[in-house]
């Protein structure tokens, strides 16, 4: 029998990239995975057409983590849907690097709205509809909380928040058996890695040079991690900070 059979795994900003990658990987564990989108309904819809045609199930279900309203509607089709949740994955993100003169306020609001409230208001949802037995919730952070490159002041501090929220949330809601925990990558190649302009760049280079398994990641290295963390494989591990990032610092 798969590690995940008979679970519910929300997975937020599935439709590409490490969550796509997440979300099929779970499923592939056994889950129900539903996949969420913020705005490529056609990318989360082929993410549910490859897991079905494996032989999985999952739903794509729209919403921005960064309003309130959509996580509602979120974890309203999520109980609809399957009744429970026994796997949160917080995944969704976004990113910008920009020197300190200019960050705008615009982009801070941006990027906290989606890495930190938003993880915080669907954790709140998510968790409420897991089991007696409680559950797992996996934040993706980055390694760039400890790696703290420049021009990502804003990046990097949400990111640090997340490793914050993290081990407060493993110390609040360890007593409902609801183990917290982060998986934060390195550079990984992803769709918004190829169109931010870093492939190829200087920065790429100095990541890789960086490396001590001298290649960057792939969404796949990424989500076995996250299985790991969502299964009972992990019923010991709480409160953690596992870095995917090849060994870069």
């Amino acid at each position: 029998m798969a590690k995940l059979t008979g679970k519910v795994a929300v997975v937020t900003g599935a439709s590409k990239g490490i969550g796509a990658g997440i979300a099929k990987e779970l499923a592939a564990q056994g889950a129900s995975v539903v996949v969420n989108y913020a705005s490529s309904k056609e990318g989360a819809e082929k993410v549910v057409a490859e897991i079905t045609k494996a032989g999985g199930k999952a739903i794509a279900v729209g919403g921005s983590v960064a309003k309130a309203g959509d996580i509602e509607k979120l974890f309203a089709e999520t109980k609809k849907a399957y009744g429970k949740v026994d796997i949160l994955v917080n995944n969704a993100g976004v990113y910008a690097f920009a020197p300190l003169e200019a960050i705008t306020e615009e982009e801070i609001d941006r990027i906290f709205d989606t890495n930190v409230k938003g993880l915080l208001l669907a954790t709140k949802a998510g968790v409420a509809l897991f089991p007696p037995e409680g559950g797992s919730v996996i934040n993706i952070g980055s390694v760039a909380s400890e790696q703290t490159p420049p021009m990502s002041g804003v990046y990097s501090g949400t990111k640090g928040a997340v490793d914050a929220i993290t081990r407060v949330f493993a110390k609040e809601l360890g007593p409902k058996k609801i183990r917290v925990n982060a998986v934060n990558p390195g550079p990984v190649v992803t769709e918004g890695f190829k169109s931010s302009g870093v492939e190829g760049s200087d920065f790429e280079k100095s990541m890789l040079q960086g490396t001590p398994l001298g290649r960057l990641g792939q969404p796949d290295d990424v989500a076995t991690v996250v299985a790991f963390l969502a299964s009972d494989d992990a019923r010991w591990v709480t409160g953690s900070l596992l870095q995917a990032a090849g060994g870069l610092r």
